[in-house]
């Protein structure tokens, strides 16, 4: 007879752990292209749990090397930025494609840097010599010129916000020929230039934009700034410097958009917008101010039509003030309950396990320089993946886990911001992501679920209490028990149950590899939503295929 160790049924389902991951425990090393594309949709050049910024951009490059093509580069890059909403990792893949294929790197150029923020970073890429050079080749040069002046004055205004590098710098370094004087002006009023070296270009052929701007800037009191404030149509940003008090900042509170208001309300209480003016220069509470800023963040037409994600509304609560006004607060609730709707409805309930250990307490954007690390970490954004999963499918079930499980409590008028902020409390501890499965067959088995989602930094190194342990036959313990969670959904019904493994950090191993039931997708945008769903649904489409589905 032969080994029945070796040659027991279970086992031949069960594929032998092909790598070992970042914290020691035994996985499946994802091939090169989805690795690349979930780098992509998740690096983003700071330091996390087990990763280095220049570790990610090594594996970057190892990786594109290995894929060798450079048309999937290309869509990679536009994904990277159109749908992963990511700045650094796609401005790095364009300049990369810059060396690799000058033709496609001017075909998405636009489309990857779509601002002057993402502009500048490939500008600071370039010189920094990580690259090769340190210098604007002749081609990524033309890019350059041709963005310079195609760019509306406007765009052109919020460019030049930020320093290191600025713009005047590019402009130095990319030198464009300009298309008029009116362009001619720009540029020199960009670069500091006297207005003598513009000629033939003179101050009155600066655009309309930037003559009120500099009557802004030169306008002595604030009544004269706050009236002016009112009809310019340019980033808050650069008023901000010059402005004179809380009058003027209300002005410019009225013309910032959605996206602004959110993302600066801190800078909104410190400036005393939402007072209004007393005895005792600024004191009470400007109900009218407050009203307006809490009916623009939740202004649910404009929700669904910029299809955000309520990810950027959490971000923006947990960055809140305590000061802030509970009715603006309240706003950013009603706003995310209304994102959710952007999300799509999966085909039947799943078992959602949420990742609550220690290394998903980093930073979802990795440690950065003093004052650029954000508040949220991988375990709010995963938290809030599941919150959103289960409010648009109610009957899903949540189970977090480290190296125990939690029984969670749901409490169904909690919002969505409340309900995730109460799942990311639980854990802290190691990390074993079988540890849901097992619940689910223990708990669940007789309830029918389309499948499960893993929302997890994919680092286990825990499988049934031992360090480092395997599963059945040299696999992991997620397949092991995928294989016993498949056979009881059988019996209820389910012909064809599936494991999505959705993974918020940049690693390239998971816990299971991708196959017909199983499917890896990487990132915390709207877009792992959709592949989410898809796939649920027996559509044929996963993640890789999603980044080539980008048209150039």
């Amino acid at each position: 007879m032969a080994n029945k160790s070796l040659f027991q049924s279970i086992t031949s389902v069960l594929p032998r752990a092909t790598a070992v991951n970042e914290a020691g425990g035994p996985a499946y090393k994802l091939p090169a292209k989805h690795a690349l594309a979930q780098l992509a949709a998740t690096g983003t050049f700071g330091n996390v749990y087990y990763a280095s910024a220049q570790s990610q951009l090594d594996q970057m490059r190892a990786l594109i090397d290995e894929v060798n093509d450079n048309e999937f580069l290309a869509k990679l890059a536009v994904y990277s930025r159109e749908r992963a909403y990511l700045k650094d990792m796609p401005a790095a893949l364009l300049v990369t494609l810059s060396m690799r294929d000058a033709a496609l790197m001017h075909k998405v150029f636009d489309r990857v840097a779509d601002n002057g923020r993402v502009l500048r970073t490939v500008f600071q890429m370039v010189r920094s010599g990580q690259f090769g050079r340190k210098g604007l080749s002749s081609s990524l040069q033309r890019a350059f010129q041709r963005w310079l002046n195609e760019a509306s004055p406007g765009k052109l205004l919020s460019s030049s916000i930020g320093n290191d590098p600025s713009l005047r710098d590019v402009l130095r370094m990319a030198r464009p020929k300009p298309k008029d004087d009116a362009r001619r002006a720009m540029f020199g009023w960009l670069t500091e230039k006297d207005v003598e070296k513009w000629a033939p270009a003179t101050e009155a052929d600066l655009p309309a934009a930037v003559q009120a701007l500099k009557a802004f800037r030169a306008a002595e009191t604030e009544e004269a700034q706050a009236l002016i404030a009112g009809d310019l149509q340019v980033r808050w940003d650069l008023l901000a410097d010059a402005a004179k008090g809380p009058i003027v900042w209300k002005a410019i509170a009225r013309q910032m958009g959605p996206q602004a208001l959110r993302m600066n309300l801190n800078t909104l209480l410190r400036h005393e917008v939402f007072k209004k003016p007393g005895l005792l220069r600024f004191g009470g509470t400007d109900n009218a101010m407050i009203d307006y800023v809490a009916g623009q963040l939740a202004d649910a037409d404009a929700i669904r039509r910029s299809r955000q994600f309520p990810y950027q509304f959490l971000a923006a609560y947990l960055n809140a003030s305590d000061e802030v006004p509970k009715k603006v607060k309240t706003a950013l609730h009603d706003a995310a309950e209304i994102a959710c709707g952007n999300i799509p409805q999966l085909p039947a309930p799943v078992i959602i396990g949420l990742d609550t250990s220690g290394s998903m307490g980093c930073p979802a954007t990795g440690y950065r320089a003093r004052g650029g690390t954000t508040k949220m970490r991988c375990v709010d954004v995963a938290a809030l993946f599941a919150a959103a999963i289960l409010r648009r499918n109610p009957d899903s079930v949540v189970i977090p886990f480290d190296t125990r499980t939690y029984q969670a409590k749901i409490d169904p008028s909690d919002s969505i911001l409340s309900l995730s902020a109460r799942l990311s409390k639980y854990g802290g501890g190691g990390t074993d992501c079988s540890l849901p499965l097992v619940e689910a067959n223990k708990r669940y088995a007789k309830r029918a679920f389309a499948g499960i989602v893993l929302v997890s930094d994919n680092q286990s190194w825990i499988n049934s209490g031992r360090a480092y342990g395997y599963g059945r036959g040299g696999s992991t313990g997620v397949m092991t028990e995928w294989e016993k969670f498949k056979k009881a959904q059988r019996k209820n019904g389910i012909a064809d149950p599936k494991l999505v493994c959705i993974d918020i950090a940049p690693y390239g191993n998971t816990q299971a590899p991708d196959r017909q039931d199983i499917l890896n997708v990487g990132g915390f945008s709207d877009a792992v939503f959709r592949v989410v769903a898809s796939f649920l649904e027996n559509d044929a489409s996963r993640f890789v295929r999603d980044v080539e589905s980008v048209e150039l």
